[in-house]
């Protein structure tokens, strides 16, 4: 039994998750308040800590040569600044009413409670795996951490065939797709949308589909996987939908992630409909006054739509872990929300989105207008003037901007970084048109494909002709 919160003179904060959102916040933390001020311990169930789980498809694709390029502070650094972490030990269970954790060491099997005055959790999201018939067989591989990545890179070396499957065709799909097709593959894309990137309207996902086919991946969209299926040796064969078997010496999950809250869920901690932590501004749990949350394993607020949504990004995970860290220690910060953004890329086509797609709008019960425009990131008649697509919406009548979407070569994807603020800010497409973008002919025309949209965006909601 660890020593009790009474007979301790300092505070001990107890971090579960030793990556972004975990790490971040016990650092600022520490900035903040000293060792003998705040005791801080932390519980990491992996190898590693504080690392770029968006850069594993680089890694995996061979773009990032070496894997502790992604990893921006080591186990050993952290203690160096006064963090007792704890790794490859697992928490298992959160008595909230005595406040303290059960924690295991998966290497030698202790358990053992540690008693907190204030806890942070940071638990993460695991990949979604659909009960599959075959979904456990050897050769299958979830990619949420450097674990993940590191245990199918050890699968692709000693594989002697060439055929992957990806199932799904998310942000994750698609940049494994290509990592594989990097690493000498031959790809297949087997989605259950109507187009990859369903964070796009299907409009702009048909243009990634053609970027796709164009890197000699196959797409198969609109397809459900309903198993998977072994050789004699048990391990995967092929992934089979109702209509037809795709060969797989190799089988990545893109389906997607959910919020890692089993813990929580078992502690009665709030949860919304995405089952991710419900928290307050500040981080906090709501109705819990010395626990925090942050990272994929929460919900945050839709800033367009008004509505809670669960985002895994890495950007989201170190503002939390900020905000947590300066509220632990003394300070005040909030995180007033998301509108929504994300960029990707397939080989050198850039996708970039923000805001509502129609669907989400639809949902919100708003009503609304749509344009597409199509330009170019630099003046037509400077070299390297590549083109770009770029859609919008905007609320009827009002003009308020409500979500932008755009598809391009070098240039592109960026862009979307005016239609984030101008979301934040609540602005109308009207207000867009006066922005004073920078121009000069090497990096945009004289009007940016943004300001573009936005006028034409200007005509629809008023009720002419966009």
């Amino acid at each position: 039994m660890s020593m009790s919160r009474a007979s301790r003179s300092q505070e001990r904060l107890v971090v579960v998750g030793g990556d972004a959102a975990g790490m971040s916040a016990a650092s600022q933390a520490r900035r903040l308040k000293g060792p003998d001020e705040l005791e801080i311990v932390a519980f990491e169930r992996g190898h590693f800590t504080s690392y770029s789980a968006c850069g594993i498809p680089y890694w995996v694709g061979g773009d990032v040569e070496d894997r502790d390029q992604l990893i921006a502070r080591s186990p050993e650094e952290h203690r160096a600044r006064g963090i007792d972490l704890r790794m490859r030990t697992e928490v298992t269970e959160l008595d909230v009413a005595g406040g303290r954790v059960r924690s295991r060491d998966l290497e030698s099997g202790a358990e053992a409670w540690t008693s907190y005055d204030k806890l942070v959790l940071a638990t993460g999201a695991h990949p979604m795996r659909p009960s599959l018939p075959g979904i456990d067989a050897p050769g299958v591989h979830g990619v949420q951490t450097l674990d993940d990545g590191q245990a199918l890179l050890d699968t692709l070396a000693r594989t002697a065939g060439r055929r992957a499957v990806v199932i799904g065709a998310g942000y994750i799909g698609v940049e494994m797709a290509e990592a594989l097709i990097n690493r000498g593959y031959e790809v297949t894309v087997v989605n259950r949308g109507q187009e990859p990137m369903s964070t796009l309207d299907p409009d702009m996902g048909r243009l990634v589909h053609e970027a796709m086919e164009g890197l000699g991946i196959t797409m198969v969209n609109d397809a459900e996987v309903s198993k998977i299926l072994t050789g004699e040796d048990g391990r995967v064969r092929a992934v089979a939908t109702e209509d037809a078997e795709y060969p797989a010496d190799v089988v990545v999950l893109g389906i997607g992630v959910r919020p890692e809250t089993a813990l929580a869920e078992a502690a009665g901690l709030p949860l919304g409909d995405h089952k991710g932590l419900l928290t307050d501004l500040a981080m906090r749990v709501r109705g819990h006054e010395n626990i925090w949350a942050g990272g994929d394993c929460v919900e945050v607020l839709d800033l367009v739509s008004g509505s809670e949504r669960h985002i895994a990004l890495g950007t989201h995970a170190n503002k939390h872990g900020q905000v947590i860290g300066a509220n632990v220690g003394g300070g005040y910060a909030t995180f007033p929300g998301v509108v929504g953004t994300a960029v990707s890329k397939v080989c050198d086509l850039e996708i970039a989105r923000t805001g509502l797609r129609e669907k989400d709008a639809r949902r919100a019960g708003l009503r609304f207008e749509t344009v597409t425009i199509e330009s170019t990131s630099r003046a037509g008649y400077y070299p390297g003037a590549d083109p770009m697509k770029v859609k919008m919406l905007a609320e009827r009548r009002t003009g308020r901007l409500l979500g932008v979407q755009i598809v391009g070569r070098e240039g592109a994807a960026k862009r979307v970084d005016i239609a984030a603020v101008a979301l934040t800010a609540c602005m109308t497409v009207e207000q867009m048109t006066a922005l004073d973008l920078g121009y000069a002919p090497p990096f945009s025309p004289v009007w940016d494909p943004i300001l573009v949209a936005a006028r034409k965006a200007v005509i629809a909601v008023r009720g002419g002709t966009a």
